[in-house]
Protein backbone atom coordinates (compact mmCIF):
# COMPACT_ATOMS: atom_id res chain seq x y z
CA UNK A 1 0.00 0.00 0.00
CA UNK A 2 1.35 3.44 -1.08
CA UNK A 3 2.07 6.01 1.82
CA UNK A 4 -0.57 8.67 1.95
CA UNK A 5 0.52 11.88 0.34
CA UNK A 6 1.00 14.95 2.08
CA UNK A 7 -2.00 17.44 2.40
CA UNK A 8 -2.18 20.34 0.28
CA UNK A 9 -1.78 22.61 3.33
CA UNK A 10 1.63 20.47 4.21
CA UNK A 11 2.50 20.39 0.44
CA UNK A 12 2.45 24.36 0.55
CA UNK A 13 4.24 24.73 3.67
CA UNK A 14 6.95 21.77 2.63
CA UNK A 15 7.21 24.44 -0.64
CA UNK A 16 7.62 27.65 1.87
CA UNK A 17 10.20 25.06 3.99
CA UNK A 18 12.05 24.50 0.68
CA UNK A 19 12.28 28.26 -0.36
CA UNK A 20 13.61 29.67 2.41
CA UNK A 21 16.41 26.00 3.14
CA UNK A 22 17.47 27.15 -0.28
CA UNK A 23 18.26 30.75 0.13
CA UNK A 24 20.19 29.91 3.40
CA UNK A 25 22.59 28.23 0.41
CA UNK A 26 23.75 31.72 -0.50
CA UNK A 27 25.02 33.99 0.72
CA UNK A 28 25.49 36.16 3.35
CA UNK A 29 24.91 32.76 4.92
CA UNK A 30 26.36 30.32 2.16
CA UNK A 31 25.30 27.07 3.81
CA UNK A 32 25.76 25.23 0.15
CA UNK A 33 24.78 22.46 1.37
CA UNK A 34 21.35 23.49 1.83
CA UNK A 35 20.31 23.53 -1.65
CA UNK A 36 20.08 20.18 -3.27
CA UNK A 37 17.48 19.33 0.81
CA UNK A 38 15.65 22.56 -0.28
CA UNK A 39 15.39 21.47 -3.83
CA UNK A 40 14.27 17.76 -1.98
CA UNK A 41 11.39 19.75 -0.48
CA UNK A 42 9.91 21.23 -3.34
CA UNK A 43 9.94 18.03 -5.51
CA UNK A 44 8.24 16.04 -2.53
CA UNK A 45 5.66 19.16 -2.29
CA UNK A 46 5.11 18.61 -6.44
CA UNK A 47 3.81 15.42 -5.82
CA UNK A 48 0.04 15.94 -6.94
CA UNK A 49 -0.50 15.35 -10.52
CA UNK A 50 -2.29 18.76 -10.87
CA UNK A 51 -0.80 21.29 -13.18
CA UNK A 52 -2.30 23.86 -11.58
CA UNK A 53 -1.26 23.02 -8.13
CA UNK A 54 1.94 22.75 -8.74
CA UNK A 55 2.26 26.30 -10.55
CA UNK A 56 0.89 27.56 -7.26
CA UNK A 57 3.26 25.33 -5.39
CA UNK A 58 6.27 26.48 -7.30
CA UNK A 59 5.23 30.15 -6.75
CA UNK A 60 4.88 29.60 -2.79
CA UNK A 61 8.92 27.74 -2.87
CA UNK A 62 9.63 30.95 -5.17
CA UNK A 63 8.54 33.58 -3.31
CA UNK A 64 10.15 32.04 -0.07
CA UNK A 65 13.13 31.74 -1.72
CA UNK A 66 13.29 35.37 -3.67
CA UNK A 67 12.00 37.45 -1.30
CA UNK A 68 15.10 37.28 0.90
CA UNK A 69 17.39 36.30 -1.55
CA UNK A 70 17.04 40.51 -3.04
CA UNK A 71 16.14 41.87 -0.49
CA UNK A 72 18.95 44.88 -1.54
CA UNK A 73 16.81 45.48 -4.57
CA UNK A 74 14.18 47.08 -1.61
CA UNK A 75 17.64 49.20 -0.41
CA UNK A 76 17.89 50.23 -4.16
CA UNK A 77 14.75 50.83 -5.10
CA UNK A 78 12.38 50.36 -2.84
CA UNK A 79 9.80 47.76 -1.70
CA UNK A 80 7.31 47.34 -4.26
CA UNK A 81 9.85 47.02 -7.03
CA UNK A 82 11.54 44.23 -4.94
CA UNK A 83 7.77 42.77 -4.08
CA UNK A 84 7.48 42.58 -7.98
CA UNK A 85 10.93 41.15 -9.00
CA UNK A 86 10.51 38.60 -6.38
CA UNK A 87 7.49 37.45 -7.65
CA UNK A 88 8.07 37.68 -11.34
CA UNK A 89 10.91 34.87 -10.65
CA UNK A 90 8.79 33.42 -8.53
CA UNK A 91 6.67 33.04 -11.67
CA UNK A 92 9.24 31.39 -13.49
CA UNK A 93 8.95 28.42 -10.88
CA UNK A 94 5.41 28.50 -11.03
CA UNK A 95 5.94 27.88 -14.42
CA UNK A 96 8.75 24.50 -13.80
CA UNK A 97 5.92 23.25 -11.83
CA UNK A 98 3.63 22.93 -14.32
CA UNK A 99 5.93 21.85 -17.04
CA UNK A 100 7.26 19.40 -14.12
CA UNK A 101 3.39 17.93 -13.84
CA UNK A 102 3.15 17.72 -17.94
CA UNK A 103 6.67 16.08 -18.52
CA UNK A 104 5.87 13.74 -15.24
CA UNK A 105 2.77 12.21 -16.80
CA UNK A 106 4.60 10.30 -19.33
CA UNK A 107 4.24 6.54 -18.49
CA UNK A 108 8.04 6.06 -18.79
CA UNK A 109 8.79 8.93 -16.26
CA UNK A 110 6.37 8.21 -13.74
CA UNK A 111 7.14 4.42 -13.90
CA UNK A 112 10.53 5.15 -13.32
CA UNK A 113 12.07 6.66 -10.39
CA UNK A 114 15.81 7.57 -12.04
CA UNK A 115 14.08 9.12 -14.88
CA UNK A 116 12.01 11.19 -12.71
CA UNK A 117 15.51 12.74 -11.35
CA UNK A 118 16.90 13.20 -15.00
CA UNK A 119 13.56 15.05 -16.04
CA UNK A 120 13.05 17.03 -13.34
CA UNK A 121 16.79 18.41 -12.65
CA UNK A 122 16.10 19.36 -17.21
CA UNK A 123 13.36 21.25 -16.84
CA UNK A 124 15.02 23.29 -13.69
CA UNK A 125 17.62 23.86 -15.60
CA UNK A 126 15.52 24.55 -18.83
CA UNK A 127 13.77 26.85 -16.65
CA UNK A 128 16.88 28.59 -15.11
CA UNK A 129 18.01 28.98 -18.57
CA UNK A 130 14.96 30.70 -19.40
CA UNK A 131 14.63 33.51 -16.42
CA UNK A 132 18.37 34.22 -17.16
CA UNK A 133 17.48 35.53 -21.11
CA UNK A 134 13.69 36.85 -20.44
CA UNK A 135 12.33 39.58 -20.11
CA UNK A 136 14.49 42.24 -20.86
CA UNK A 137 17.12 40.47 -20.59
CA UNK A 138 16.76 37.61 -18.00
CA UNK A 139 17.66 37.89 -14.20
CA UNK A 140 19.80 34.90 -13.66
CA UNK A 141 20.21 35.94 -10.16
CA UNK A 142 19.53 32.59 -7.58
CA UNK A 143 20.84 30.40 -10.12
CA UNK A 144 21.50 27.07 -8.10
CA UNK A 145 24.88 26.82 -9.54
CA UNK A 146 25.92 30.32 -7.46
CA UNK A 147 25.15 28.88 -4.39
CA UNK A 148 28.29 26.43 -4.52
CA UNK A 149 31.36 28.61 -4.70
CA UNK A 150 32.02 26.21 -1.13
CA UNK A 151 31.43 23.17 -2.39
CA UNK A 152 33.06 20.24 -3.94
CA UNK A 153 30.43 20.84 -7.16
CA UNK A 154 32.28 24.31 -7.94
CA UNK A 155 35.11 22.04 -9.82
CA UNK A 156 32.29 21.14 -12.02
CA UNK A 157 31.70 24.55 -13.74
CA UNK A 158 35.37 24.07 -15.86
CA UNK A 159 33.31 21.40 -17.59
CA UNK A 160 29.68 22.95 -18.04
CA UNK A 161 29.69 25.87 -16.92
CA UNK A 162 26.05 27.04 -14.72
CA UNK A 163 24.06 24.85 -16.60
CA UNK A 164 26.11 21.94 -15.13
CA UNK A 165 26.17 22.96 -11.71
CA UNK A 166 22.90 23.49 -11.20
CA UNK A 167 21.15 20.04 -13.13
CA UNK A 168 23.32 18.12 -10.47
CA UNK A 169 22.27 20.64 -7.56
CA UNK A 170 18.65 19.68 -8.87
CA UNK A 171 19.30 16.24 -9.56
CA UNK A 172 20.58 15.66 -5.83
CA UNK A 173 17.25 17.11 -4.80
CA UNK A 174 15.36 15.59 -6.55
CA UNK A 175 17.12 11.89 -5.08
CA UNK A 176 16.74 12.95 -1.69
CA UNK A 177 13.01 13.02 -2.00
CA UNK A 178 13.13 9.85 -3.74
CA UNK A 179 15.32 8.85 -1.08
CA UNK A 180 12.29 9.53 1.77
CA UNK A 181 9.84 8.29 -0.10
CA UNK A 182 11.82 4.96 -0.30
CA UNK A 183 12.45 5.19 3.40
CA UNK A 184 8.01 5.78 3.90
CA UNK A 185 7.54 1.97 2.20
CA UNK A 186 10.79 0.41 4.02
CA UNK A 187 12.32 0.17 0.97
CA UNK A 188 15.89 -0.37 2.44
CA UNK A 189 17.76 -1.06 -0.75
CA UNK A 190 16.24 1.80 -2.64
CA UNK A 191 16.96 4.28 0.71
CA UNK A 192 21.04 3.18 0.14
CA UNK A 193 20.92 3.40 -3.51
CA UNK A 194 19.51 6.88 -4.34
CA UNK A 195 20.94 8.38 -0.81
CA UNK A 196 24.33 6.81 -2.68
CA UNK A 197 23.76 8.66 -5.65
CA UNK A 198 23.07 11.76 -3.84
CA UNK A 199 26.01 12.07 -2.18
CA UNK A 200 27.98 10.78 -5.37
CA UNK A 201 26.62 13.59 -7.39
CA UNK A 202 27.49 15.98 -5.12
CA UNK A 203 31.36 14.75 -4.28
CA UNK A 204 32.29 14.23 -7.98
CA UNK A 205 33.76 17.53 -8.36
CA UNK A 206 37.03 16.34 -6.22
CA UNK A 207 38.33 13.81 -8.93
CA UNK A 208 38.36 17.46 -11.47
CA UNK A 209 41.34 19.07 -11.24
CA UNK A 210 41.59 22.75 -10.57
CA UNK A 211 45.08 24.13 -11.94
CA UNK A 212 45.99 27.40 -10.41
CA UNK A 213 49.54 28.52 -12.08
CA UNK A 214 50.59 30.75 -14.23
CA UNK A 215 51.11 29.86 -17.96
CA UNK A 216 52.78 32.90 -19.62
CA UNK A 217 53.77 35.31 -16.71
CA UNK A 218 52.01 37.23 -13.70
CA UNK A 219 50.79 40.52 -13.33
CA UNK A 220 50.67 42.86 -10.08
CA UNK A 221 48.03 44.34 -9.66
CA UNK A 222 46.05 47.10 -7.08
CA UNK A 223 42.41 47.59 -6.46
CA UNK A 224 41.49 50.19 -4.42
CA UNK A 225 38.17 50.46 -2.77
CA UNK A 226 37.37 54.34 -2.04
CA UNK A 227 34.58 53.91 -0.39
CA UNK A 228 31.51 56.79 -0.29
CA UNK A 229 30.02 58.97 3.01
CA UNK A 230 27.40 56.59 3.54
CA UNK A 231 25.43 53.90 1.70
CA UNK A 232 21.98 54.44 -0.22
CA UNK A 233 20.81 55.55 -3.61
CA UNK A 234 22.25 59.11 -2.61
CA UNK A 235 25.85 57.79 -2.14
CA UNK A 236 27.52 59.28 -5.52
CA UNK A 237 25.23 63.14 -4.95
CA UNK A 238 29.50 63.84 -3.53
CA UNK A 239 30.88 62.76 -6.95
CA UNK A 240 33.80 64.58 -6.31
CA UNK A 241 34.56 62.85 -2.84
CA UNK A 242 34.31 59.73 -4.22
CA UNK A 243 36.85 60.15 -7.04
CA UNK A 244 39.06 61.64 -4.45
CA UNK A 245 38.99 58.87 -2.32
CA UNK A 246 39.79 56.73 -4.93
CA UNK A 247 42.61 58.77 -5.79
CA UNK A 248 44.16 58.91 -2.59
CA UNK A 249 43.82 54.88 -2.03
CA UNK A 250 45.59 54.87 -5.73
CA UNK A 251 48.48 57.36 -3.44
CA UNK A 252 47.88 54.91 -0.52
CA UNK A 253 49.34 51.86 -2.97
CA UNK A 254 51.99 54.06 -4.25
CA UNK A 255 53.31 54.96 -0.80
CA UNK A 256 53.29 51.11 -0.16
CA UNK A 257 55.14 49.36 -2.60
CA UNK A 258 56.54 52.42 -4.46
CA UNK A 259 56.12 54.14 -8.35
CA UNK A 260 56.06 50.71 -10.51
CA UNK A 261 55.51 48.97 -8.19
CA UNK A 262 52.23 47.48 -9.47
CA UNK A 263 51.74 47.18 -13.44
CA UNK A 264 48.54 47.89 -13.28
CA UNK A 265 45.94 49.89 -10.33
CA UNK A 266 41.84 48.65 -10.91
CA UNK A 267 39.38 51.25 -9.78
CA UNK A 268 35.68 50.33 -9.49
CA UNK A 269 32.49 50.86 -11.42
CA UNK A 270 31.62 54.69 -11.18
CA UNK A 271 35.74 55.12 -9.42
CA UNK A 272 34.44 58.63 -10.63
CA UNK A 273 31.40 59.57 -12.20
CA UNK A 274 32.54 62.54 -13.31
CA UNK A 275 33.94 61.71 -16.88
CA UNK A 276 37.52 62.82 -17.38
CA UNK A 277 36.98 63.17 -21.12
CA UNK A 278 34.83 65.79 -20.60
CA UNK A 279 36.34 67.57 -17.01
CA UNK A 280 40.15 69.11 -17.57
CA UNK A 281 41.07 69.13 -13.61
CA UNK A 282 39.56 65.26 -13.88
CA UNK A 283 41.48 64.26 -16.73
CA UNK A 284 44.73 66.06 -15.01
CA UNK A 285 43.83 64.38 -11.68
CA UNK A 286 43.94 60.51 -12.97
CA UNK A 287 46.88 61.02 -15.32
CA UNK A 288 49.21 62.85 -11.92
CA UNK A 289 47.99 59.66 -9.98
CA UNK A 290 48.86 57.35 -12.95
CA UNK A 291 52.10 59.21 -13.41
CA UNK A 292 53.09 58.40 -9.67
CA UNK A 293 51.82 55.12 -9.70
CA UNK A 294 54.08 54.12 -12.59
CA UNK A 295 51.56 52.34 -14.24
CA UNK A 296 48.21 52.33 -15.86
CA UNK A 297 44.80 52.63 -14.42
CA UNK A 298 41.55 51.08 -15.09
CA UNK A 299 38.97 53.82 -14.91
CA UNK A 300 34.92 52.94 -14.10
CA UNK A 301 33.33 56.40 -15.29
CA UNK A 302 30.17 57.44 -17.20
CA UNK A 303 30.37 58.82 -20.58
CA UNK A 304 27.79 61.03 -22.09
CA UNK A 305 28.17 60.84 -26.30
CA UNK A 306 27.02 64.13 -27.75
CA UNK A 307 24.72 62.92 -30.51
CA UNK A 308 22.42 61.06 -27.89
CA UNK A 309 20.26 61.17 -24.57
CA UNK A 310 22.05 58.43 -23.03
CA UNK A 311 24.80 57.79 -21.31
CA UNK A 312 27.57 54.38 -21.25
CA UNK A 313 28.60 52.92 -18.06
CA UNK A 314 32.47 52.55 -19.19
CA UNK A 315 35.73 51.10 -18.12
CA UNK A 316 39.13 53.50 -19.50
CA UNK A 317 42.51 51.91 -19.22
CA UNK A 318 44.27 54.88 -18.87
CA UNK A 319 47.88 55.16 -19.83
CA UNK A 320 50.56 57.70 -17.48
CA UNK A 321 50.87 60.78 -19.57
CA UNK A 322 48.36 59.98 -22.52
CA UNK A 323 44.98 59.26 -21.36
CA UNK A 324 42.33 56.51 -22.60
CA UNK A 325 43.82 53.80 -24.52
CA UNK A 326 41.07 51.53 -24.74
CA UNK A 327 37.52 50.98 -23.00
CA UNK A 328 34.72 48.94 -22.48
CA UNK A 329 31.22 49.75 -22.12
CA UNK A 330 29.10 47.69 -20.36
CA UNK A 331 26.99 45.47 -22.66
CA UNK A 332 24.00 44.85 -20.14
CA UNK A 333 22.73 48.01 -18.27
CA UNK A 334 20.17 46.48 -15.64
CA UNK A 335 16.83 47.26 -16.68
CA UNK A 336 14.23 49.54 -14.19
CA UNK A 337 18.01 50.48 -12.38
CA UNK A 338 20.54 51.89 -15.19
CA UNK A 339 18.15 52.18 -17.74
CA UNK A 340 14.12 51.88 -17.88
CA UNK A 341 11.72 50.03 -19.80
CA UNK A 342 8.08 51.40 -20.50
CA UNK A 343 8.61 54.39 -17.55
CA UNK A 344 4.94 55.53 -18.36
CA UNK A 345 3.73 51.96 -17.16
CA UNK A 346 6.15 51.60 -14.09
CA UNK A 347 6.14 54.96 -12.94
CA UNK A 348 3.06 55.01 -11.05
CA UNK A 349 4.14 51.65 -8.91
CA UNK A 350 7.47 53.43 -7.61
CA UNK A 351 8.94 57.29 -8.21
CA UNK A 352 12.08 56.29 -8.35
CA UNK A 353 12.03 55.28 -12.11
CA UNK A 354 12.26 59.24 -12.11
CA UNK A 355 15.59 58.95 -10.63
CA UNK A 356 17.29 57.69 -13.78
CA UNK A 357 17.28 60.90 -15.82
CA UNK A 358 19.29 59.67 -18.40
CA UNK A 359 19.06 56.40 -19.53
CA UNK A 360 22.24 54.02 -19.93
CA UNK A 361 23.11 52.53 -23.52
CA UNK A 362 24.22 49.04 -24.14
CA UNK A 363 28.18 49.24 -25.02
CA UNK A 364 28.63 46.76 -28.40
CA UNK A 365 32.41 45.18 -28.22
CA UNK A 366 33.54 42.15 -26.01
CA UNK A 367 34.87 43.32 -22.71
CA UNK A 368 37.94 43.13 -23.69
CA UNK A 369 40.95 45.40 -22.72
CA UNK A 370 44.96 45.36 -24.31
CA UNK A 371 47.12 46.15 -21.81
CA UNK A 372 51.01 46.54 -23.14
CA UNK A 373 53.11 45.52 -20.60
CA UNK A 374 56.57 46.60 -20.34
CA UNK A 375 58.18 44.61 -18.05
CA UNK A 376 56.50 41.27 -19.45
CA UNK A 377 57.51 42.70 -23.16
CA UNK A 378 53.96 41.76 -24.69
CA UNK A 379 50.07 42.82 -24.53
CA UNK A 380 48.40 41.12 -21.74
CA UNK A 381 44.47 41.01 -22.42
CA UNK A 382 42.39 42.15 -19.76
CA UNK A 383 38.60 40.57 -19.37
CA UNK A 384 36.59 43.32 -17.92
CA UNK A 385 33.15 42.88 -16.60
CA UNK A 386 30.77 45.87 -15.12
CA UNK A 387 28.79 44.86 -11.92
CA UNK A 388 25.31 42.43 -12.83
CA UNK A 389 27.53 40.91 -16.12
CA UNK A 390 28.99 38.96 -14.01
CA UNK A 391 25.75 36.89 -13.20
CA UNK A 392 25.68 36.13 -17.05
CA UNK A 393 27.30 33.88 -18.71
CA UNK A 394 27.77 34.91 -22.12
CA UNK A 395 29.05 37.94 -21.75
CA UNK A 396 32.19 36.33 -19.15
CA UNK A 397 32.50 33.51 -21.29
CA UNK A 398 33.27 35.85 -24.36
CA UNK A 399 35.68 37.81 -23.12
CA UNK A 400 37.62 34.93 -22.44
CA UNK A 401 37.33 33.56 -25.64
CA UNK A 402 38.45 36.52 -27.05
CA UNK A 403 41.69 35.98 -25.32
CA UNK A 404 41.15 37.52 -21.37
CA UNK A 405 44.44 35.91 -19.26
CA UNK A 406 42.51 37.21 -16.38
CA UNK A 407 39.16 38.60 -15.28
CA UNK A 408 38.17 42.11 -13.45
CA UNK A 409 34.73 42.33 -12.08
CA UNK A 410 34.00 46.13 -11.84
CA UNK A 411 31.08 47.65 -9.32
CA UNK A 412 29.69 49.46 -7.33
CA UNK A 413 27.77 48.10 -4.41
CA UNK A 414 26.99 51.61 -2.42
CA UNK A 415 23.43 51.37 -3.63
CA UNK A 416 22.79 48.32 -1.55
CA UNK A 417 23.51 49.11 1.73
CA UNK A 418 24.47 46.62 4.20
CA UNK A 419 22.74 43.75 2.08
CA UNK A 420 24.17 40.13 0.92
CA UNK A 421 24.49 41.44 -2.66
CA UNK A 422 28.28 42.16 -2.61
CA UNK A 423 28.59 39.06 -1.39
CA UNK A 424 26.38 37.04 -3.83
CA UNK A 425 28.24 38.63 -6.33
CA UNK A 426 31.53 37.49 -5.03
CA UNK A 427 30.16 33.72 -5.17
CA UNK A 428 29.21 34.72 -8.85
CA UNK A 429 32.95 35.74 -9.98
CA UNK A 430 34.44 32.84 -7.48
CA UNK A 431 31.98 30.66 -10.18
CA UNK A 432 33.60 32.85 -13.00
CA UNK A 433 36.89 32.23 -11.88
CA UNK A 434 36.66 28.04 -11.61
CA UNK A 435 34.61 28.11 -14.96
CA UNK A 436 37.00 29.61 -17.08
CA UNK A 437 40.19 28.91 -15.39
CA UNK A 438 41.33 32.57 -14.82
CA UNK A 439 42.53 34.45 -11.74
CA UNK A 440 39.77 37.03 -11.17
CA UNK A 441 39.89 40.62 -9.02
CA UNK A 442 36.19 42.09 -7.85
CA UNK A 443 37.40 45.80 -7.09
CA UNK A 444 33.67 47.54 -5.78
CA UNK A 445 33.59 51.07 -4.41
CA UNK A 446 32.29 50.10 -1.21
CA UNK A 447 33.29 46.36 -1.10
CA UNK A 448 33.32 43.27 -0.68
CA UNK A 449 36.45 43.33 -3.12
CA UNK A 450 38.82 40.10 -3.25
CA UNK A 451 41.42 38.39 -5.62
CA UNK A 452 40.14 35.06 -6.44
CA UNK A 453 42.63 31.76 -8.12
CA UNK A 454 41.61 30.32 -10.65
CA UNK A 455 39.98 27.65 -8.22
CA UNK A 456 37.97 30.02 -6.60
CA UNK A 457 40.10 30.71 -3.37
CA UNK A 458 39.66 34.07 -2.38
CA UNK A 459 43.21 35.31 -0.98
CA UNK A 460 42.40 38.85 0.08
CA UNK A 461 39.27 40.47 0.88
CA UNK A 462 38.11 43.56 1.99
CA UNK A 463 35.07 44.58 4.58
CA UNK A 464 31.96 46.28 3.51
CA UNK A 465 32.18 50.49 3.49
CA UNK A 466 35.54 50.87 4.48
CA UNK A 467 38.20 52.70 2.61
CA UNK A 468 40.85 49.72 1.62
CA UNK A 469 43.16 48.52 -1.20
CA UNK A 470 44.66 45.34 -2.22
CA UNK A 471 47.69 44.32 -3.71
CA UNK A 472 48.37 40.99 -5.37
CA UNK A 473 50.51 39.13 -7.95
CA UNK A 474 47.60 37.11 -10.54
CA UNK A 475 48.35 34.46 -12.66
CA UNK A 476 47.58 34.95 -16.68
CA UNK A 477 46.28 31.58 -18.11
CA UNK A 478 45.58 31.61 -21.78
CA UNK A 479 44.32 27.82 -21.50
CA UNK A 480 40.66 27.42 -22.40
CA UNK A 481 38.85 25.47 -20.15
CA UNK A 482 35.59 22.47 -21.42
CA UNK A 483 33.28 24.54 -20.44
CA UNK A 484 34.40 28.18 -22.34
CA UNK A 485 34.89 25.67 -25.35
CA UNK A 486 31.62 24.81 -25.71
CA UNK A 487 30.14 27.96 -25.24
CA UNK A 488 25.95 28.63 -24.55
CA UNK A 489 26.15 24.63 -25.69
CA UNK A 490 25.29 23.08 -22.55
CA UNK A 491 22.57 25.55 -21.84
CA UNK A 492 20.53 25.80 -24.99
CA UNK A 493 20.62 21.29 -25.17
CA UNK A 494 18.96 21.21 -21.98
CA UNK A 495 16.86 23.99 -22.52
CA UNK A 496 15.71 22.14 -25.72
CA UNK A 497 16.19 18.70 -23.62
CA UNK A 498 13.21 20.52 -21.14
CA UNK A 499 10.62 21.63 -23.64
CA UNK A 500 10.95 18.29 -25.57
CA UNK A 501 10.11 15.77 -22.42
CA UNK A 502 7.40 18.53 -21.60
CA UNK A 503 6.04 17.87 -24.92
CA UNK A 504 6.58 14.46 -24.82
CA UNK A 505 5.13 14.18 -21.21
CA UNK A 506 1.61 15.48 -22.58
CA UNK A 507 1.37 13.20 -25.58
CA UNK A 508 2.21 9.98 -23.84
CA UNK A 509 -0.48 11.20 -20.53
CA UNK A 510 -2.69 11.19 -23.70
CA UNK A 511 -2.84 7.03 -24.31
CA UNK A 512 -2.84 6.46 -20.62
CA UNK A 513 -6.16 6.45 -18.29
CA UNK A 514 -5.22 9.47 -15.42
CA UNK A 515 -6.74 6.91 -12.49
CA UNK A 516 -4.00 4.49 -13.89
CA UNK A 517 -1.27 6.71 -13.21
CA UNK A 518 0.49 6.55 -9.22
CA UNK A 519 0.73 10.26 -8.15
CA UNK A 520 4.40 11.76 -7.13
CA UNK A 521 7.89 9.76 -6.53
CA UNK A 522 8.57 6.27 -6.35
Amino acid sequence: MQPRDPSRWWSAILAALGGGLTWTSFPDLGWWFAAAPGIGLLFWAMRRDSARWNALVGLIWGTAFFLPLITWANDAVGLVPWIALSLAQAGFIALFGAAWSWARRGEAVWRNAWLQVVVFAVLWVAVEELRSAAPFGGFPWGRLAFSQADSPLLALARIGGAPLVSLLVAAAGALLALTWSAARGFALGAVLTRLGAAVAVVLVGMIVPMPTQSEDGSLRVSAIQGNVSHPGLDAFDQRREVLDNHLAGTQAVTDRVGSGGVDLVLWPENGTDIDPQADPQVWADIDAAAQAAGAPILVGTVEYPEDSDGRYNTALLWEPGVGPVDRYSKQHPAPFAEYIPIRELVRPFSSAVDLVTRDMLPGTEPGVLELDSERLGRTVTIGDVICFEVAYDALVRESVAEGAEFLVVQTNNASFGWSAESTQQLAMSRFRAVEHGRATVQVSTVGVSAVIAPNGTVSESTELFTADQLVATLPLRQTLTLATRMGSWPGWVLAGLGVVMTGAGMAGAARVRRDDRPEGAQ
